[in-house]
């Protein structure tokens, strides 16, 4: 997963780390689109939402937004590289620079204003308007029109913001809309509060608890355990870039663990896969992106490939020093 949304990368970026990840046979990109500090995709029937909410990022960043003509090559360009490409737009969370766009979406009372710092779960559709599910429903159907993937993420995470009760009849309804626009929903394990439909994806990233929950419904897990893949961790505390709220991953730590027994209740017939989160408050540049994401990404690679009883730390890193050594030095 490549955050877009805090940071923007254009296009050129994107295909540039699509051919980095390509040859790691990683099969997926996940897109993060939309957040509260900047909307990053055309949605012609709300274009309001890109020329708008898509002004800002993290601190003074430069904004952005792909049209969807730029969404289209970018999915045609990693299909060619057998990488389907995963749209996330973040809701009913997350959502400061579309509620900036069209204030008419938020609670009462809430004021949207352009956001360009790092906090989270203070901004909230409103779950209870008519209006909401229209508006979800015109951007659901728009970017599920650009992706032939199976797949679209309704993010659904961090929520802080939304009423409860509301925030389980928001995933129960956006969910069925998701599979109108003939694809399954995904949804960080928050959605685990919510009545499941059979087949569900349900990313874990924090909490057991829910993870398990989901599974008890039936769900299929997406295993991204912020301790072991988020790759906007600090590699140890010297590190510049990076947060370090999840802890600090190393190359040892994001390599040397197993996605079938990390969490009671989830068992190896439960995943689904396993996916490295590189979150972009601290990243500004592509260099910030492939400092962060390599070498562990090339550990996570293999630990979603390889059965646990094949891989070994030792024979890993010794691959992977010759790698470097041949890309850095080719004679």
């Amino acid at each position: 997963m490549l955050d877009v949304a805090r940071h923007f990368f254009g296009v050129d970026e994107v295909k540039r780390f699509i051919e980095l990840i390509a040859p790691y046979r990683l099969n997926r990109l996940h897109l993060h689109l939309a957040d509260d500090q900047g909307w990053r995709i055309e949605i012609k029937s709300w274009p309001r939402l890109a020329e708008i909410g898509g002004r800002t990022a993290v601190g003074s960043g430069t904004g952005g937004f792909y049209t969807q003509a730029d969404f289209a090559e970018l999915v045609s360009y990693a299909a060619a590289r057998s990488i389907m490409v995963v749209p996330e737009i973040e809701m009913p969370g997350h959502v400061n620079a579309g509620l900036v766009a069209y204030p008419e979406l938020a609670p009462k009372d809430y004021v949207a204003t352009p956001y360009t710092g790092t906090d989270v779960g203070f901004s909230s559709l409103d779950v209870a308007s008519e209006r909401t599910y229209e508006f979800v429903d015109d951007v659901v159907r728009e970017v599920a029109a650009l992706t032939p993937g199976a797949w679209f993420h309704i993010g659904c995470d961090e929520t802080t913001a939304t009423d409860p009760d509301g925030f389980v009849r928001f995933v129960e309804r956006v969910s069925e809309i998701v599979r109108r626009h003939g694809k399954q929903p995904i949804g960080w394990e928050e959605i685990a509060r919510a009545r499941l439909a059979p087949g569900s994806i349900v990313q874990h990233w924090k909490d057991p608890a829910l993870a398990a929950a989901a599974v008890a419904q039936g769900a299929r897990i997406i295993m991204s355990p912020a301790s072991k893949t988020y790759l906007d961790m600090k590699y140890d505390p010297s590190t510049e870039l990076g947060l370090e709220w999840a802890g600090h991953i190393s190359l040892r730590d994001a390599y040397d663990w197993d996605p079938a027994t990390l969490v009671p209740g989830v068992s190896e017939g439960d995943v689904l896969g396993v996916e490295a989160a590189l979150w972009s408050e601290t990243l500004e540049t592509f260099d910030d992106v492939e400092f962060m994401a390599f070498p562990r990404l090339a550990a996570l690679a293999e630990v979603g490939a390889t059965p646990q009883s094949d891989r070994n730390w030792e024979d890993f890193r010794s691959r992977l020093a010759e790698e470097t050594r041949i890309r850095t030095d080719p004679s």
